[in-house]
């Protein structure tokens, strides 16, 4: 029974998710309660187990892409430099975030706007992305550091052999 009712909930957070983001690849995969803004892109393959995309900035996000439990993309902050009040007004700075392809966050990853993370990084769970993360690295903390890198070699040859989750 419990099995029946979390494909049931998946093929609904999954429609929930197609029609809210701008766009949608094939093979869209959603088991947790999500949430996309309307400046959404996603590649194909995209899993997500609890995301929460906020903000009016664009978020794109690659293929075969996986998260966690309970992450979080925020595309938008306060104007609390510039702002006519304090501690902040009602106007907001808007920073695109950008997940190419192979990407795996970890549960309660928050990636912060105007970043990019790139092909084949993998981000530790509980991590704070405020900086552009390289390609294939592996990076956590908060804010997050680069701290090792997949095994580039190996990593090519599943993509060459389009061995993807």
């Amino acid at each position: 029974m419990r099995k029946l009712l979390n494909k049931i909930l998946s093929f609904f957070f999954t429609f929930i998710v197609r029609v809210k983001s701008k766009k949608s690849g094939i093979g869209l995969q959603v088991n947790g309660f999500s949430i996309v803004s309307r400046g959404t892109i996603l590649g194909d393959n995209v899993n997500f187990n609890g995301m929460r995309i906020r903000g009016r900035g664009n978020v794109t996000i690659g293929d075969n892409f996986h998260s966690g439990k309970e992450c979080l993309m925020i595309s938008e902050n306060h104007n609390f430099n510039k702002g006519s009040k304090i501690p902040y007004d009602h106007t907001y700075i808007l920073k695109d975030i950008i997940i190419e392809d192979n990407v795996w966050l970890a549960d309660r990853v928050i990636v912060l706007g105007g970043v990019r993370i790139g092909e084949g990084a993998v981000i530790q769970a509980g991590s704070v992305v405020v900086k552009d993360i390289p390609k294939y690295a592996i990076a956590g903390g908060h804010p997050a550091k680069v701290f090792a890198e997949r095994d580039i070699k190996h990593y090519l040859s599943l993509k060459e052999n389009k061995q993807f989750h």
